[in-house]
């Protein structure tokens, strides 16, 4: 007789379509799934067409994080209070480490389209209140381990040029119809969560276009099944052990950092206003 081995799947524990504003769609915030996926602490999917009358986000401040921008399609032109300025392709990396504080901006850079993921990732105390520091990567500075795109992080023989805050793997995947792929989070990763962006993934059960799924705390591996061509990224980290304490644009550790946090985005936005760059 054949013994046969029952595969467990990791359990899907909480999953949602987020709510839609406009242009954006947002899956997570520090105040509900933030808590649980931290250092992953928000996630937007976001939309801009020049047709429909919407071509930037304005100029905005951030403290205390770092946003991780992923485009997906079209381009982007941006500028930030660093000095940094540039275009963004599809496939390319923005990493904007805000520290004690930073203000952004993103602009369609052509007449079509863009779309794409921004995520915020919670600092430790060493980094919250650091200078802010700027990362750029063009797709062609983005690695490639078999399907997955590494954002973040490391897999299999890839790394990314960004140098992250804390242990943490951030990456974007494609799969044909029926492909299957097998994720297996390094040591300490507990925490898992994916956002489909396009065709539907099955994990034991089906994740639809436009839902993030949230994995049990485990280290266990992670298989998917492709039902269509589809692409989706993926996190994976230790859990950051610090306390999530918010302002409107912001989240430090205490209340402490994040006054001073706040104390640097009014002086920049300050000096952005004597420039004529903020209304």
């Amino acid at each position: 007789m054949t013994a046969t081995v029952a595969v467990l799947q990791r359990a899907i524990v909480h999953r949602t379509k987020g709510s839609t504003h406009g242009p954006i769609t947002r899956l997570m915030s520090p105040g509900d799934l933030g808590e649980l996926l931290k250092p992953f602490i928000f996630l937007d999917i976001f939309s801009l067409n020049a047709s429909r009358g919407k071509s930037n986000f304005g100029m905005h401040p951030h403290s205390g994080i770092a946003t991780v921008t992923f485009m997906t399609k079209g381009e982007v032109a941006y500028e930030d209070s660093t000095g940094a300025t540039g275009v963004l392709l599809a496939g390319g990396v923005e990493w904007m480490r805000a520290g004690n504080g930073v203000w952004h901006d993103a602009t369609l850079a052509n007449e079509s389209s863009m779309q794409g993921f921004q995520l915020w990732v919670a600092l430790p105390p060493s980094l919250e209140n650091a200078p802010a520091l700027s990362v750029y990567l063009a797709p062609s500075q983005v690695p490639q381990a078999g399907p997955a795109r590494v954002l973040l992080g490391r897999y299999g023989h890839a790394q990314s040029l960004i140098e992250t805050p804390s242990d943490m793997n951030y990456l974007a995947v494609n799969l044909k119809d029926g492909e299957r792929w097998r994720y297996t989070p390094p040591a300490g990763h507990t925490v898992a969560w994916l956002a489909v962006n396009a065709g539907r993934l099955d994990t034991g059960s089906l994740i639809n276009s436009g839902e993030l799924a949230v994995f049990e705390e485990s280290e266990q591996p992670i298989d998917f099944v492709a039902q269509g061509d589809c692409s989706f990224v993926l996190g994976s980290a230790v859990k950051h052990p610090h306390d999530l304490v918010m302002g409107h644009y912001s989240v430090h550790t205490s209340m402490v950092a994040l006054a001073q946090g706040e104390t640097e985005i009014q002086r920049i936005g300050a000096r952005l206003r004597q420039q004529g760059r903020l209304d």
